[in-house]
């Protein structure tokens, strides 16, 4: 049997997208919660997920401007462009109110994670 040759940047593109699928795999399993951000604006301004449990949320930018989804409490940030979607998956959380917000939209665009 005779080997062919693999070069570095097509191994390294191979290991990126076998990370990428399990990844993917990965989040897809966990319970997920919808956000949008449309310029300035949240909807919805509360998500009330279960304490203990992780978690991720999907993010929809509907807007025609750029978003930066952060939360220091959630220890996450996000920046996407107009059109964009894409998640944050959000660790095991205490019972308790944690704040999020669009950094580009303050002060209007915040909202809390309400874990019960």
């Amino acid at each position: 049997m005779k080997t062919v040759p693999i070069g570095k940047t097509a191994l390294y593109g191979l290991l990126l997208m076998m990370f990428a699928a399990v990844t993917q795999a990965w989040a897809g399993s966990l319970p997920a919660y919808d956000l949008e951000l449309h310029n300035g604006e949240l909807k919805p301004r509360e998500l009330h997920v279960k304490a203990g449990e992780r978690f991720k949320i999907n993010l929809h930018n509907t807007g025609n401007t750029p978003v930066e989804f952060e939360s220091r409490s959630l220890r996450q940030e996000k920046v996407m462009g107009p059109g964009v979607e894409s998640f944050v998956v959000i660790h095991p959380l205490k019972p308790g109110e944690y704040d999020f917000f669009d950094e580009f939209h303050l002060p209007g665009a915040q909202g809390l994670v309400i874990a019960e």
